[in-house]
């Protein structure tokens, strides 16, 4: 990023950490206090707000779980790993344990590899000769999955589906890890379920699939169009320019590229570096810009965005 940002631009970057905010980090406090207590007000409220409206609220509370659980896993509020680790162990979103989360998050940041499959675990491409060995059946959900309603619809089963096939190859295998991560994710994922069950009207079942599959398919919106295969590392992440409310769910990670080049920066922060050299980051992208999720939900609603098979593999 050296050759992008003059000595002047590194050192506006720079007094960002040094001002209150950035000291502090304040606004992820904040969030990490609000978050878990509007989740728990809300289940506690239940038997007031009934159970539809309780899950209606639990949604977006938990897509934003979700976004704190990303800041953390960056390193913010705080330097220590492990602190920031307790921090955002809560299993709201059910699925996915932080510690795996994170791991795979961290490898995904390599920018070079970026959309490579088999390389990039967030990459949502296959290599060509997969490709064409692939079964019909598995090439139409891959299609439909590069529309946003088949998104909305296959991408949380596929995810899950490679995730679990992955994960029950390392426990197959005896990863101690992998072992004590699940067994962990599991303990607290059942405290978390007695709690539901025990102060709340909302039905464990209910919470599974009424609240946190749908979180799964907000945050595949998310990730729909977020990376694209090109030759530039740079020109392959995104600078999606959203609004409210998706810049507050996703806290401003819309900004992908700003994310990928300033990972250490925290999301308060993003768009005022973005918008002081707006110009010169969708030139850096090579024009790889969307004006919003309204944007690629009218033209790709049922049209593919791109091919499943990558490119240049």
């Amino acid at each position: 990023m050296s050759h992008f940002f003059d000595s002047a631009q590194q050192r506006d970057i720079q007094a960002l950490s040094h001002t209150f905010t950035g000291r502090t980090q304040w606004p992820t406090w904040l969030l990490l206090i609000a978050v878990p207590g509007a989740w728990f007000a809300l289940l506690l409220a239940s038997p007031l707000l009934g159970a539809g409206l309780t899950i209606v609220l639990l949604i977006p509370v938990v897509v934003l779980w979700m976004s704190v659980q990303h800041e953390l896993l960056h390193g913010h509020p705080t330097r220590f790993n492990g602190v920031n680790k307790v921090l955002g162990y809560a299993p709201f979103a059910l699925w996915y344990p932080y510690t795996l989360y994170r791991d795979s998050h961290l490898q995904h940041h390599r920018d070079h590899d970026l959309t490579i499959p088999g390389i990039d675990p967030e990459s949502r491409y296959l290599k060509r000769a997969d490709w064409q060995r692939s079964a019909k059946w598995l090439r139409g959900l891959l299609w439909l999955n590069k529309t946003v309603f088949g998104r909305l619809l296959v991408g949380p089963p596929l995810a899950l589906l490679g995730m679990a096939a992955e994960e029950l190859h390392r426990l197959r295998q005896g990863d101690r890890q992998a072992w004590l991560m699940w067994l962990t994710h599991g303990f607290f994922t059942l405290l978390m379920f007695a709690f539901i069950a025990r102060y709340s009207d909302v039905a464990i079942w209910q919470y599974v699939f009424l609240v946190t599959v749908p979180v799964l398919s907000i945050g595949m919106v998310r990730s729909f169009y977020e990376h694209r295969p090109a030759a530039q590392p740079e020109q392959r992440t995104v600078l999606n320019e959203a609004g409210w409310p998706w810049t507050w769910l996703f806290l401003n990670l819309n900004l992908h590229l700003v994310h990928h080049d300033l990972p250490r920066l925290p999301w308060f922060y993003m768009p005022r570096v973005y918008q002081a050299r707006r110009e010169q980051w969708q030139q850096r992208s090579g024009g790889y810009v969307v004006h919003g999720y309204g944007e690629l939900i009218r033209r790709h609603a049922v049209q593919a965005i791109d091919s499943p098979q990558h490119p240049f593999t």
